[in-house]
């Protein structure tokens, strides 16, 4: 309402004003006019001679002020157009009726929204975490290719049996698919009015904690966990995002993220910043090795990835950046590759067994900040004035990595010789 109220306001003194100035050339312009006419006729008396300079000095003053008023309103086509930006209507869905005001018997939910190729890799340790776990306590949401199918011969964890989504797509790792996808598994999620808090986790995922300890820490805050930033790359963002995405509101940040309800509503119903990224939001084709350099023109085009870009961004328009945690609770290790042909990427370490022992994994637990380099600040992490350790998730995990946190007790009680035995 108050937003409201200052729109009005402010559009109310700016018709004011150009009305002022649009009334100012006439009047002044009669003003001389009358002038040099009363001149003209006292100067009878004297001279029949005229004042054509009295003339083009009014003429000269009402072209000065046209000039002017035409480009206040072309100023104030551009003021109007910040106001009509899409924020209001992205924040506007959240008036809607929400899907968690119905009431739900027993306790809140968190729904684990697994983001695969095809199958599970991990999950005789994912099934080891939800063993420990009351079932009232959480939810199980598969995003995998179409038609794939968990069931007893493609996945050892009955916790995954028939928790495909129906409605999946191909997804293409670049492409707007993969936030399409997340959309797909958000979407399902909250028809549930139990769950109320969503993590994304990708098929190389692990759990640092066992559920307990990860439930208390996610119910405890009233806040979403995602990892934004200001994007100060250039190739990233595209020029005809705008007027709808404005420059200053570009964010990036990790794919991983971990939401309370109401965000997640706020993702699902957006109409307005999705079909944005659809057609503007395109990573830049690959470099032609066979050539030895890019090529000039494809250098100029814009390397956008999606998922990295569209929750933060879609947030940020929003004006929910306030109630977020800008950080992910998903340790992942960058390696940064140059090829031959300078071209630069980054890459996410996978751990294996070997480094993947009970000092590294207390190296993550311990881990207490997290700085970012583009907006020079330092994100703490607390919960309320408690500090509390940054990461709950790590990837990539390899199977071998996996077993071995099973071993040393990192998720619950496993035997990891009866799972290589199995699995040969």
């Amino acid at each position: 309402m108050l937003w409201a109220l200052t729109i009005n306001f402010i559009s109310f003194n700016v018709l004011s004003l150009e009305f002022t100035i649009f009334v100012i050339p006439f009047s002044l312009f009669n003003a001389v006019t009358r002038m040099s006419i009363a001149g003209r006729t006292m100067s009878k008396k004297a001279s029949t001679v005229p004042t054509p300079h009295v003339i083009w000095f009014g003429w000269k003053l009402v072209i000065i002020l046209s000039v002017s008023l035409s480009v206040f309103a072309i100023l104030r086509l551009h003021f109007n157009s910040d106001f009509s930006s899409p924020v209001s209507s992205i924040y506007g869905s959240r008036s809607r009726i929400s899907r968690g005001s119905f009431h739900f018997v027993g306790p809140p939910k968190i729904a684990f929204l697994f983001l695969v190729r095809k199958e599970l890799p991990l999950d005789f340790l994912w099934g080891s975490f939800f063993e420990n776990a009351e079932v009232a306590n959480f939810s199980i949401f598969i995003h995998s290719a179409p038609g794939f199918e968990f069931d007893e011969s493609t996945t050892r964890s009955h916790f995954f049996y028939g928790r495909q989504l129906k409605n999946s797509i191909q997804v293409v790792w670049g492409e707007s698919s993969m936030i399409e996808a997340e959309r797909l598994l958000l979407s399902a999620a909250l028809d549930d009015p139990a769950n109320q808090r969503f993590v994304l986790l990708s098929d190389s995922c692990v759990p640092l904690y066992n559920f307990s300890y990860i439930y208390s820490y996610l119910m405890a805050s009233p806040r979403s966990f995602v990892d934004s930033f200001v994007d100060t790359k250039e190739e990233r963002y595209n020029q005809k995002m705008s007027p709808i995405i404005r420059k200053h509101k570009w964010r990036k940040g990790s794919q991983w993220i971990t939401l309370v309800r109401t965000h997640a509503e706020v993702i699902v119903d957006d109409e307005v910043i999705f079909p944005v990224f659809q057609k503007h939001c395109k990573r830049a084709p690959p470099p032609d090795a066979s050539k030895g350099k890019l090529n000039p023109k494809l250098k100029k085009q814009n390397n956008c990835i999606p998922d990295e870009h569209y929750v933060q961004t879609l947030l940020s328009m929003a004006d929910l950046e306030g109630e977020l945690e800008r950080r992910t609770l998903t340790y992942t290790v960058w390696n940064q590759s140059a090829t031959k042909m300078e071209s630069k990427g980054w890459h996410p370490i996978t751990f294996t067994y070997a480094n993947a022992g009970p000092q590294k994994i207390r190296e993550i637990k311990d881990i207490n900040h997290v700085y970012y380099e583009s907006e020079y600040r330092t994100e703490w992490c607390r919960s309320y004035a408690t500090s509390v350790p940054c990461f709950l998730f790590a990837r990539k995990f390899s199977r071998g990595a996996a077993m071995r946190l099973l071993s040393e007790g990192v998720v619950g009680p496993f035997d990891a010789s009866a799972l290589l035995a199995t699995s040969t």
